[in-house]
């Protein structure tokens, strides 16, 4: 069955032309929903009904985090609104319900000219020490809020920026203020580090791409700074594929019509992984973009300055044998549809010394949000 939905520059939704919600759910129920702009609710036939009862029994032992799985790419260009459309009102109301979603254990910090909105648990007087996270593009620190959280009560201290340009902390247009070079992103770290009081060395947790490399490369200039070093799916090889995303930023017009797509977050968490985010999760990668045009447009820039395959070799080369000795736990989501397993494979060979494989079973491109009990008994036994 096929749907034809509109582009609408008032909801700054991006949405494809024609969208296929013939895939199914997998739960014991008739009635299967998709998440599209007009909430299409599609009854099963009595046939589909007997084929997905068999199934479901199949599927009971299994653990799901998402509570269904999908790897039908059509559920990926839809998305989640009210189940009475008439009821979600206008974009400024859709910002009003959820504008205090997803703000768990953070608060605003000012370093400098710059407001960055950092999430803490734990405290300064911790027994176990301190682990910075850091999260990759077009995300933001709201994926480590599980995971920090679990290893807070464990007795770490725990700090996860969003990124200056990404979630809610200050995005400043390029050119005033930020310019969205990494030398711009490492400065910038440093100076937020000194402000929240951050003493050396300590435990660092590095995932995703762009300022997720950055992270890396950070470690990688300051490897005195570093006890232990923690890195979740994250392009390390010069053979690591870009994403389709960052290479259509690149191209002039179509990046900037790109960047504006208010689900740009949350549809690429999902073509990294076999899940679909809950309606509550999706709607707080949603909203900067659905804010305003600031987030897009700082990923639109970091994304242009950035050399992509430059510094997947810097990071290849850096954590070599013979340039890095501290010791580093790379736990790998297995089902990550951006970076194969070969890419973890290929960079531990690298130091074997020093680096440890950790496979994640059943998470995808962000294990710290597909599976985060997983990631925090990997966390807990490296730490």
């Amino acid at each position: 069955m096929v749907f034809s939905t509109m582009y609408s520059p008032t909801l700054n939704l991006a949405i494809s032309s024609t969208t296929n919600y013939s895939c199914r759910r997998r739960r014991a129920s008739s009635t299967i929903s998709y998440r599209g702009v007009n909430n299409i609710i599609i009854r099963a036939s009595s046939s589909e009904k007997s084929e997905s009862k068999s199934k479901d029994q199949d599927d009971k032992s299994s653990f799901n985090p998402f509570g269904f799985v999908t790897d039908n790419p059509s559920s990926r260009s839809a998305i989640q609104l009210s189940e009475n459309p008439a009821e979600a009102g206008n974009v400024g109301q859709m910002i009003d319900k959820i504008q205090d979603k997803g703000k768990e254990y953070g608060s605003y910090v000012k370093s400098g000219k710059l407001r960055w909105f950092v999430r803490e648990t734990g405290s300064a007087n911790s027994r176990r020490g301190t682990i910075v996270f850091l999260h990759g593009a077009p995300t933001q620190s709201f994926s480590y809020r599980v995971v920090m959280s679990e290893l807070g009560d464990a007795g770490f201290h725990c700090f996860a920026p969003d990124w200056i340009g990404f979630g809610f902390s200050d995005k400043p247009q390029p050119g005033y203020g930020f310019n969205y070079t990494e030398k711009e992103f490492h400065d910038a770290l440093d100076k937020l580090l000194e402000v929240l009081g951050v003493e050396s060395p300590f435990s660092l947790v590095v995932q995703g791409f762009l300022v997720g490399s950055y992270g890396l490369t950070w470690a990688l200039k300051n490897s005195s700074k570093i006890s232990k070093l923690a890195i979740l799916n994250s392009p390390l090889t010069s053979s690591s594929p870009i994403p389709g995303l960052f290479q259509q930023l690149r191209f002039p017009l179509y990046g900037e019509f790109q960047c504006q797509n208010a689900i740009i977050a949350e549809r690429f968490i999902e073509r990294g992984s076999p899940y679909v985010l809950k309606n509550e999760k999706a709607d707080v990668y949603r909203l900067p973009y659905l804010a305003s045009g600031g987030p897009g447009f700082a990923l639109l820039e970091a994304a242009r300055k950035a050399n992509f395959n430059g510094t997947f070799s810097e990071i290849a080369e850096g954590f070599a044998a013979n340039r890095w000795d501290k010791p580093v736990l790379l736990a790998w989501g297995l089902s990550d549809k951006y970076l194969p397993q070969s890419i973890a494979e290929e960079f531990q060979k690298g130091n074997t010394q020093n680096i440890k494989l950790k496979l994640i079973e059943g998470a995808g491109h962000m294990p710290q949000e597909d599976w985060p009990e997983k990631v925090v008994d990997a966390l807990r036994m490296f730490f």
